[in-house]
């Protein structure tokens, strides 16, 4: 089993005459739209609409296709000086083209008669949610030559930012006991079963920061005051406005959520509190620690044990996805291990040209691991789902995009923690609850440092330090009295690219409402059975033509109100009071070997 993935599926490499042939196509297609819009005015909008929304697919298939191989080349190897030069001629050759793509939006989103074209024209009804979309976000579109200089400058601005961001924390090393390692590899330490490494590890990582955290805190600035500035010429209330909108959402849906979250963060601080009474601490739980293991379920999976975990678990679910994981292993999908210059954490690639996906992770072996492989194998899940789409119905907004990942991930867990007892149970609904509190408590504080900047930023410049105030301030409001205040991480912000995009903002809550939907989702799971996998798979697939509160009315949920996240909260609840009481029994036992013979 080969441990990195092949991208040969797209293209043999730069010197490959398909990759030249299709940077000298997207040329010729970009030459070829600004003749035709100098006519347009003469064409019938059935023949407009037509001719640009095949150019639109045949552009966005040749550049996607370019561009994924690109980026996935740089994911893997961030000092490639040939994938940089690369990748900034892709990002010049697009923005060339902004000003006529932004005519081309506004010509779809002026459309006088689109009924009558869908009549006419069955491409044009498949794309009905598409151009309506499109004219709902035409009131926040700016002149052709001004979208066109937003396009070019962010090449050396906000594109550029975050490839700083990205460049430092994949080439920093952290001096562990004496050996330089990289930052992915020192925070996967936080999962070693050696308490002293957790410790030490969590030590050298905060002093490796001192080395990039001024550059980094550049980068947050000069990306928040640039998203700042735009979403106000663009007539957004703000970052958030913008995001909810893009994300095709009511902000009372946020609010209904975040609310629920809130109500529950006491009994997550329980928890917390339970974990670290286990471990011998009386002041909460220091962070290094929050990623300990406990229990008897310590082993190391092999590649090769983790395939045939996953495959086993998922058969009796759904036996398209455990071929579909059986095939991401076996024909080089997944990139699995850390290396120099590889970015940290893990994320899922659809390649849809190709009815294909990549996974990037950062495999150490523990269970925690295995998870991850769930999760985004639950992408790639959802990629096939919508593999069948036309080309300009493939994006899902980020709160869906968590939906099948995290569905992945409880019935994985739901199967292994009904199959253990004792030490091994009380192992997995640490794992459990481990991965819960990341997407409510660290979510939640994700979200209010990120609002915080976004804010604050209109006023004031943030330097290092006052990051880590910012993020220090989150942290205890999300955690409580949940982690020994002591020992918090005042770094989160400088290591999570989720904070870096110009385009992308709030990629946070996504992950608690994909968690918490996903549960709701799971537990009509429960009582439909088998009946309920057509309609999961079908709302997958909606996911691209539908606002997500349509998404969930296909399972007869109501997420604008905060009693389906309390029942999803719930659910977690139950959990918590379980491992509370292991905890506790396995503390007792503790306890009473410790005591004298007599």
């Amino acid at each position: 089993m080969n441990t990195e993935w092949s991208l040969s599926c797209l293209y043999q490499g730069y010197d490959d005459p398909a990759f030249a042939a299709d940077m000298k196509a997207a040329e010729n297609m970009i030459e070829e739209l600004r003749a035709y819009l100098t006519g347009i005015s003469e064409r019938t909008e059935e023949e407009g609409a037509a001719w640009l929304i095949n150019w639109l697919e045949n552009y966005s298939t040749t550049f996607s296709n370019l561009s994924i191989y690109v980026s996935l080349r740089a994911s893997t190897n961030t000092t490639d000086s040939e994938t940089t030069a690369w990748d900034g001629k892709l990002m010049q050759l697009n923005s060339s083209v902004s000003k006529e793509l932004a005519m081309v939006e506004k010509y779809l989103a002026g459309l006088s008669n689109l009924e009558g074209l869908e009549e006419k024209n069955p491409v044009v009804k498949e794309y009905d949610f598409y151009l309506r979309e499109l004219k709902e976000n035409a009131s926040h579109m700016l002149s052709d030559e001004v979208e066109e200089v937003i396009s070019k400058l962010n090449q050396s601005a906000g594109a550029a930012w975050e490839q700083m961001q990205q460049y430092l924390t994949s080439t920093v090393t952290a001096n562990f006991r004496g050996e330089e390692v990289t930052l992915s590899k020192v925070r996967n330490m936080a999962y070693s079963e050696d308490a002293s490494v957790r410790k030490d590890a969590y030590e050298a990582e905060l002093a490796c920061y001192d080395k990039i955290k001024d550059a980094i805190a550049f980068s947050m600035n000069n990306l928040k005051s640039q998203v700042n500035t735009i979403v106000e010429l663009r007539g957004y209330e703000s970052a958030l406005d913008k995001t909810l909108k893009q994300s095709r959402m009511k902000k009372e849906t946020l609010d209904a959520m975040l609310t629920a979250m809130k109500e529950y963060l006491p009994k997550f601080h329980e928890y917390l509190r339970a974990k670290a009474k286990l471990l011998g601490y009386q002041n909460g739980l220091p962070w290094y620690d929050l990623f300990a293991p406990v229990g008897e379920c310590g082993k190391k999976y092999t590649l090769k044990e983790a395939k045939e975990y996953l495959i086993s678990h998922f058969e009796g679910f759904a036996p398209d996805l455990a071929e579909m994981i059986r095939k991401a292993f076996d024909e080089e999908w997944i990139d699995f291990y850390s290396r120099a210059g590889k970015v940290g954490g893990a994320f899922c690639c659809h390649i849809p040209s190709k009815k294909q996906s990549r996974i990037l992770t950062n495999y150490d072996g523990s269970l925690s691991d295995i998870v991850t492989l769930a999760h985004e194998l639950g992408h790639a899940y959802h990629d096939r789902q919508i593999e069948d789409q036309r080309p300009l119905n493939l994006d899902y907004p980020m709160q869906v995009a968590e939906t099948a990942s995290t569905f992945n991930e409880t019935v994985i867990m739901n199967a292994a923690i009904a199959e253990a007892k004792g030490g091994v149970k009380l192992a997995l609904l640490e794992s459990r609850l481990q991965d819960t509190t990341q997407i409510i408590c660290d979510i939640y504080s994700r979200f209010l440092i990120e609002n915080a900047v976004f804010e604050g930023r209109k006023e004031r410049f943030f330097f290092a330090k006052d990051l880590c105030g910012l993020m220090v301030d989150a942290q205890k409001q999300a955690y409580g009295d949940g982690l020994d205040p002591e020992y918090l991480h005042p770094y989160m912000w400088a290591c999570k690219s989720h904070y870096y995009s110009a385009s992308l903002s709030y990629y946070n809550f996504p992950y608690a409402f994909g968690g918490l939907f996903a549960r709701g989702l799971y537990a009509q799971y429960e009582k439909e059975g088998e009946s309920f996998l057509p309609k999961y798979r079908a709302l997958l697939k909606a996911t691209t033509v539908k606002k997500v509160e349509d998404v969930a009315a296909m399972a007869d949920i109501d997420i604008t109100k905060p009693d389906f996240w309390r029942e999803s909260l719930a659910s977690i609840a139950k959990e918590i009071d379980e491992f509370v009481a292991l905890a506790d029994e396995c503390a007792d036992k503790k306890a009473k070997k410790s005591l004298p013979v007599t």
